[in-house]
């Protein structure tokens, strides 16, 4: 199929560093758009020698942020909130021919990283302290909030405005400076969002961007000694490599997941069905909470089943740009190749595709991949086993709460799961039994709000610390305790 959009004449000036653009010569790599193939400019790819100059910014940058007052601090914020808002049509178009989701979706995530940056600085304004009692008479003890100086943010293309966002405000919030590494298949947007927000008078070296290709960038960013602390969105394997890499500094590492989706046999069905489907859908199932698997009660599957694929039915695949679509292409090669991989895995196993199962064919040289609806799913195949990150929907069937239990914590993932019940008892052993960071009590395993804590359980491979409102901000933040003696000599 032949796109009728056109895409505008893009340019990445380079890396963003010490509050300018610098475009040091260096090698490049091309950007390509996965909605139709378009090039749409060349990127810088950036190495260790970049990050040493980002760093070197930074550095100033976070001595400057700490004469900061925590209201000054607040108005940056809502300074680049607004600076968002103003720029949202050209970033939510610029997100769409990067990345690939559909024009609606983009829209929605830019606002919400506005949103982000306003609540950042409401969040931070209204932080306190604390004023501890002690055993010792004549001793008052205050403990307060400081920056910790320079800290490390390295992005996923699946949300690449709105998961930097998370890190990026709290971090300002909290009165650090940031190098920030995006993803290199969306680092176009990721650019562009870098220009808007240097529209809101940053402090020079507050914010840097580097533009990295492979993983050379991040190897070189989180091994530095000049580093205070480290934030990644990725895969559990990239995010072990960090860990590494950065042993001693703090460290919040979102990992990844895979569901589960449980529903019980007193469920609203088309409810569940409903929400199971956008959890599966939305973003072309590139989302770390989506509806990875789905476990439901043997004596429901059959209904269950068909209203998802009644649900699965209803998406119109194409073009990120045409205002019929609800889901557009997968971002890029591996992530189809990998999607691929688990249905062959699924099938050879016994599963059963009931729909889709197959990158569109009206797409050539591009990644749409038809909404796939499995059953019969054996649980040691991929698609149970790991995080799939694309439009599937696997279904398997179990007996008893018990069993759908220890079927949902049989898993290395632990970071979001939804469960489908009328029964307020049934649900709350859920809550109660079910390992992972966020259980949604029917609703979508994707349902989040950017204050509310988001991370995994221990023990599994999700992640470490939350993201979320003054749970980032304070996690990015150094307690400080003072001891006065107060008494008289």
């Amino acid at each position: 199929m032949t796109s009728r959009y056109t895409p505008p004449a893009y340019r990445v000036q380079g890396n963003f560093i010490a509050g300018q653009w610098v475009d040091t010569g260096q090698v490049t790599m091309p950007c390509t758009s996965p909605a139709d193939g378009s090039h749409l400019c060349d990127l810088p790819a950036s190495g260790a020698l970049e990050v040493d100059a980002a760093l070197t910014a930074a550095q100033r940058g976070a001595r400057d942020m700490a004469r900061l007052t925590v209201w000054d601090r607040a108005s940056l914020c809502t300074r680049i909130g607004d600076a968002i808002n103003a720029g949202l049509d050209d970033l939510a178009a610029c997100l769409s021919w990067d990345q690939g989701k559909p024009l609606a979706e983009s829209r929605a995530e830019v606002a919400t990283a506005a949103e982000g940056f306003h609540h950042a600085a409401e969040m931070v304004r209204w932080r306190e302290g604390r004023v501890l009692n002690t055993a010792t008479p004549g001793k008052q003890v205050i403990s307060t909030y400081h920056p910790k100086g320079v800290i490390g943010v390295i992005t996923p293309w699946n949300f690449p405005i709105n998961i930097p966002t998370e890190y990026i405000s709290a971090a300002l919030a909290a009165g650090n400076a940031v190098v920030w590494i995006p993803a290199p298949s969306t680092s176009l947007c990721a650019a562009k969002f870098m220009e808007i927000m240097s529209n809101a008078d940053i402090p020079d070296g507050a914010l840097n961007l580097i533009i990295g290709k492979g993983a050379d960038a991040g190897a070189a960013l989180t091994s530095d000694p000049r580093l205070n602390g480290i934030c990644f969105t990725g895969s559990p394997a990239t995010g072990l490599t960090i860990a590494r890499a950065a042993a001693g500094k703090p460290q919040l590492l979102e990992l990844g997941g895979n569901g589960p989706v449980i529903v019980l046999d007193d469920a609203d069905l088309a409810a569940a069905a409903q929400a199971a489907a956008l959890g599966a859908f939305l973003n072309a199932g590139q989302v770390c909470s989506a509806s990875e698997r789905i476990l439901v009660q043997r004596s429901i599957h059959d209904e269950f089943t068909e209203l998802m694929l009644a649900e699965a039915s209803r998406i119109k695949l194409g073009h990120p740009f045409d205002p019929q679509t609800t889901m557009g292409p997968l971002n890029n090669a591996s992530v189809a190749a990998k999607v691929t991989e688990h249905i062959t895995d699924g099938v050879a196993r016994g599963a059963n595709i009931l729909c889709g199962g197959r990158l569109s064919p009206e797409w050539n040289n591009c990644h749409y991949f038809e909404p796939t609806v499995l059953t019969n799913i054996s649980t040691e195949s991929a698609l149970n086993r790991e995080e799939t990150f694309g439009p599937v929907a696997p279904i398997l069937a179990f007996d008893d709460d018990d069993r759908l239990i220890a079927e949902a914590n049989d898993n290395d993932f632990g970071l979001c799961a939804a469960v489908f019940t009328n029964s307020l008892s049934r649900a709350q052993r859920f809550v109660s039994e079910v390992e992972t960071g966020i259980i949604n009590v029917n609703d979508s395993s994707i349902y989040w709000e950017p204050h509310i804590p988001f991370g995994g359980a221990s023990g599994k491979k999700s992640g470490i610390g939350r993201l979320g409102g003054v749970d980032t901000i304070n996690a990015l933040s150094d307690v400080r305790t003072a001891i006065f003696n107060t008494t008289r000599s």
